[in-house]
């Protein structure tokens, strides 16, 4: 703050300069980062002033400082974060080792990167931005950039498929050198664990699936135990019986017994093939759409465009459904998110969600979560959970105040965790008359409609966590 007024003076090419000057002296060795934070951030706070016409408050400088020292900040919705994490990235990008920003999806990684490259260029700072349509020639000139904005996604792969180059000049990426996370928690938590899968061709057995799925549609509820937590599905002895009397029939069983090595394709083959009959449900596990089985994740209940279920379930499930079966796939490469993230030598994200997960964050990522206060008083209520005994009874709860809060004409906003949780809820109010709008990845073209309209009077949305976020 004291450092403003002299700033307020220099012109923009006196501010390129200066960054000129910052990142010759950084790399050279003659000064550390942590000696220049005042002039870094009032530069990028006169910076952004001028071409967006927003000055980072108090709070935002506080904000940037933590994910500068490689933590945590935990800012409520609406406090400015994209704002916040032009201070860091500017500071760590003088060093020239590039500096990586992550969001959960394209259209983020597009808005923010064209958003606030505005306040980098004028810095003198170069910005790139990495989504799922580039060339290898592309990405590798955008990672060169001083700061590069990216998905989790395309992160991960890039880290594959570099990989298994054969040369050092065709890898896109640089060092792993500083990375702030948006929306850390998402990210770093509940999706640390996906593992992401290069996978090649393997050979042909289409044949197979379609064989095991008749096979399936013959048995009887005897025939086969369903552990559905954990979507598991095993056959009885009778079911066995069953199978191997149908296989002899098909000349497809080796040496008269089921669990002969020789039959190891067949028996995995009927194992995925039980499992995509009785424990993957359509429209809630997966839809149909343009003759491809297509996953929905659980999470979000967005559509996961490009992904397959491994280990030949997905073409059980196109064998199930009677599509086109497309060839099963051998892993290459495989990383999780939670592998990758740990390759950087600094880490650091923001959220409005971290304080509750702090420990994880802590025992996995040795990062500490800082809690930023909000710039001006809260005055939105946050009210204790309410528990219930049934799920009968809680549907009761919120419809019930549903249809108090409706009267009133005050628009209320339904959070659920599945599409299924969602439509439940939706039958709830069509029985009571209660016009809403239902929002999940069965209607992913009419999000950003349904989301301009949520806050009208009167107006009712039934959301999946699918997270509005940034439409």
């Amino acid at each position: 703050n004291e450092k403003e007024g002299q700033i307020k003076s220099l012109t923009e090419s006196d501010i390129k300069e200066k960054t000129a000057i910052f990142k010759k002296n950084v790399q050279n060795g003659s000064i550390k980062l942590n000696e220049i934070i005042p002039d870094a951030f009032a530069l990028v706070r006169e910076a952004a002033k001028r071409t967006l016409g927003e000055r980072h408050y108090d709070v935002q400088l506080a904000g940037g400082l933590i994910l500068n020292a490689g933590k945590i900040a935990e800012m409520k919705t609406g406090e400015g974060k994209t704002l916040v994490s032009t201070l860091p990235a500017y500071l760590n990008s003088l060093s020239g080792k590039g500096v990586h920003i992550v969001t959960v999806n394209d259209y983020l990684a597009k808005r923010d990167s064209a958003w606030m490259g505005k306040v980098f260029s004028y810095l003198g700072i170069s910005t790139g931005c990495v989504t799922n349509d580039l060339e290898d020639s592309e990405r590798k000139k955008n990672y060169a950039c001083d700061i590069t904005y990216a998905t989790n996604n395309e992160l991960g792969f890039d880290y594959l498929r570099d990989n298994m180059k054969y040369e050092l000049g065709e890898m896109v990426q640089r060092k792993h050198h500083y990375c702030i996370v948006d929306e850390v928690d998402s990210i770093l938590i509940d999706e640390s664990r996906t593992p992401l899968i290069i996978s090649g061709k393997l050979e042909d057995k289409t044949s197979l699936y379609s064989t095991s799925n008749e096979f399936i549609k013959r048995l009887q509820r005897e025939d086969y135990e369903l552990d559905e937590k954990n979507k598991n599905a095993i056959l009885t002895d009778n079911g066995i019986d069953k199978i191997e009397k149908l296989a002899t029939q098909e000349k497809i069983l080796k040496n008269s017994n089921f669990y002969d090595p020789a039959n190891l394709d067949l028996v995995h083959n009927i194992n995925q093939a039980l499992k995509a009959n009785f424990l993957f449900k359509k429209d809630t596990d997966y839809i149909i759409r343009d003759g491809k089985i297509q996953i929905i994740d659980e999470f979000t209940g967005r559509v996961l465009s490009g992904r397959r279920f491994s280990d030949g379930l997905h073409q059980a499930i196109e064998a199930k459904e009677n599509v086109k079966i497309e060839d099963e796939n051998q892993t290459l490469a495989s990383i999780t998110y939670q592998n990758y993230f740990r390759l950087y030598n600094k880490l650091s994200g923001m959220t409005g969600t971290a304080m509750t997960e702090s420990e994880e964050f802590y025992d996995i990522y040795k990062l500490n979560v800082v809690s930023i206060p909000t710039n001006k008083k809260m005055i939105r209520n946050d009210l204790n959970d309410q528990i219930f005994r049934t799920e009968e009874e809680k549907y009761n709860a919120i419809t019930k105040k549903i249809i108090e809060c409706n009267a009133k004409g005050q628009p209320v906003l339904v959070g659920t965790t599945s599409i299924e949780k969602s439509e439940k809820i939706s039958n709830h109010l069509i029985e009571k008359k209660i016009k809403h709008n239902v929002l999940n990845a069965k209607l992913h073209e009419k999000e950003a409609n349904i989301i301009a309209e949520a806050g009208k009077v009167g107006v009712v949305t039934i959301a999946t966590n699918m997270a509005g976020r940034g439409t």
